[in-house]
C-alpha cells in the first residue's frame, strides 16, 4: 500500500528534515507522493525546499515523487496523512510576540506568556479551516499538528473541529530523553520516561533505563552533572539542587521561564537591548539555510538545521507516522485526549503523555493522580489553555483579557489591558474574529 503525505507549510526550514525522515523509514512507510503546500506569500521558500528535496529523494533511489502546491483542498484529495507546520503571520508576527511583552517588562517567547497567546490567537482559526477541509476531503487521514503552541492547538482541534482524528506532536519530550541518554551514556531507544502534564508545563515522573526505575540517580545527575536537555532556542540556566530534590520531578527546558521567571526575563532583558528578539536572530538563521538550501550540489539535510531550534520534531512526527501504519504498538509521547490517564484532569482535556501508537490512534497509559507539589500550577495551566481557545473562537475583548491575566507568566491586571492593546493592534491583519466593521469586539 503506497501513501500520500501532505505537509501544510511546506516551505518551512523544518522540511528537510521530515523528507529525511520518510526517506530512512521507506522499507517501513512506503510513501509515493509527498505534496509542500503553502501560501503565496511563501513561494519562494517553498520552490527552494520542493527542489531540495527533489535531490534527497533522487539521492536515495526510492520512488517518493514530491510536488508543490498553493491549492490546499486539491492537495488533500487521498491523503492518508497531513503534517501542519504552520506560523501565522510568519517571523515578523513572531518578533512582535517577543518585543512587545519584553518591552513592559514580562516574559517574550513565542509559545508562552502573552506571546504564546497571540500565537495561539492567530493559529487556532487556521489549522481548524484545515482540519474541517481534511475532514471533508480526506477523513481518513491523520492529523498530525506540530504547529506551536502544540498542545494548546490539539486541544482546540479535538473539541472544536469536525476532524477527530489528530494527534499534536513536540520535540521537548524527545530532547529530555536524549539528555538522560547522556547523563547515563546510552542509547536514547534504552530511555523512557514517565511523562505527565501539557505541551511545554510536561514533567518526567519516573525515568527507566533498559526497563529498571533510575529516577532518583537522574534527579541527583541532573543537578551534579548540570545537563540542560534543552532545544537551540531555549538556553537552560540548569536547576538547583534545592528545586530538584524537593520537587523529585524532572522540570522541561521550558519550566525555567515559570520557576526562574526573574532571572531569566533579567537575561532576555538584557538580550533583547543588545541583539533584539529571539525572531530577529531566527531570520538570519534561516537566511543562511536557505542560502545553503539552494546550493544544487546539496543532496541531504544540513547539520546547521539544529540551530533553528526545533530539531527533533520531524523525527517525532515520523515516529508517529510509522506506528500509526503498521500498527507497531509502541509507546510514544503525544499530545492527545486524557482518557483518565491523569485521574486529576477532564478525560477530554488534551495531555501529553505516553500512549501506545496503534492503527486506531492513540491510547494512553495511565500515570495516576498529579503530583502534589504540582497539582496546583498544572491545573491552573489547563484552565488557562481553555480560556486561550475560548478567547481565539470568540474574538471577544474580555474572553482575551482573562486568558492574559491568568497566565503566570502574565499576572498583572494593568499590564494585561496595556500588552493585550497594543498585540491586539500589532497582529490585527492576522486576528478577524476580534475585528468587525474595524472595530475591536468588547
Amino acid at each position: 500500500m503506497s501513501l500520500k503525505v501532505v505537509i501544510i507549510g511546506g516551505g518551512s526550514s523544518y522540511t528537510p528534515e521530515i523528507i529525511e525522515g520518510f526517506i530512512d523509514r521507506y522499507e517501513r512507510v512506503p510513501v509515493s507522493e509527498i505534496v509542500l503546500v503553502d501560501i503565496d506569500a511563501g513561494a519562494r521558500k517553498l520552490a527552494i525546499v520542493e527542489a531540495l528535496s527533489k535531490r534527497m529523494i533522487e539521492k536515495s533511489g526510492y520512488p517518493i515523487h514530491v510536488r508543490s502546491s498553493f491549492n490546499r483542498q486539491h492537495a488533500l484529495e487521498n491523503a492518508d496523512f497531513v503534517t501542519t507546520q504552520i506560523r501565522v503571520g510568519g517571523l515578523e508576527a513572531r518578533e512582535k510576540d517577543e518585543r512587545i511583552p519584553l518591552e513592559h517588562g514580562l516574559v517574550g517567547q513565542e509559545t508562552n506568556g502573552a506571546g504564546g497567546v497571540f500565537k495561539a490567537f492567530r493559529t487556532i482559526p487556521v489549522l481548524l479551516e484545515i482540519a474541517n477541509d481534511i475532514h471533508k476531503i480526506c477523513p481518513q487521514a491523520w492529523m498530525i499538528n506540530f504547529t506551536n503552541p502544540a498542545g494548546i492547538v490539539t486541544e482546540a482541534l479535538l473539541h472544536h473541529s469536525l476532524h477527530k482524528k489528530v494527534i499534536g506532536v513536540c520535540n521537548i519530550p524527545f530532547n529530555m530523553k536524549t539528555g538522560i541518554a547522556e547523563m547515563f551514556s546510552c542509547p536514547v531507544e534504552q530511555v523512557e520516561i514517565e511523562f505527565i502534564g501539557m505541551n511545554h508545563f510536561v514533567f518526567g515522573k519516573r525515568v527507566f533505563i533498559r526497563g529498571e526505575d533510575r529516577t532518583n540517580e537522574a534527579l541527583a545527575k541532573l543537578t551534579a552533572d548540570n545537563v540542560h536537555y534543552s532545544p537551540a532556542n531555549i538556553v537552560s540556566l540548569g536547576w538547583s539542587k534545592a528545586f530538584v530534590t524537593a520537587i523529585q520531578l524532572l522540570p522541561n527546558p521550558y519550566h525555567m521561564y515559570y520557576f526562574q521567571k526573574e532571572e531569566v526575563l533579567k537575561r532576555d532583558l538584557a538580550a533583547f537591548r543588545e541583539h533584539g528578539t529571539r525572531a530577529q536572530i531566527v531570520k538570519q538563521v534561516e537566511k543562511s539555510l536557505f542560502h545553503t538550501y539552494e546550493n544544487p550540489a546539496l543532496s541531504e539535510k544540513p547539520k546547521e538545521l539544529e540551530q533553528r531550534g526545533g530539531a527533533y520534531y520531524s523525527e517525532a512526527a515520523c515516529n508517529l507516522v510509522e506506528s500509526l501504519h503498521t500498527n507497531k504498538q509502541d509507546i510514544q509521547t503525544v499530545n492527545t485526549r486524557n482518557n483518565g490517564s491523569i485521574r486529576d484532569l477532564p478525560d477530554d482535556a488534551v495531555v501529553e503523555i505516553n500512549a501506545v501508537i496503534t492503527k486506531e490512534g492513540p491510547r494512553p497509559l495511565a500515570v495516576g493522580n498529579i503530583p502534589l507539589q504540582v497539582k496546583g500550577i498544572i491545573s491552573q495551566m489547563k484552565a488557562f489553555e481553555q480560556l486561550v481557545v475560548k478567547a481565539a473562537l470568540s474574538g471577544d475583548y474580555d474572553d482575551a483579557y482573562n486568558a492574559l491575566v491568568m497566565n503566570p507568566l502574565v499576572a498583572d491586571e494593568k499590564k494585561a489591558t496595556a500588552i493585550l492593546d497594543k498585540l491586539l493592534e500589532a497582529h490585527k491583519d492576522h486576528l478577524p474574529q476580534f475585528y468587525r466593521k474595524g472595530v475591536v469586539s468588547q
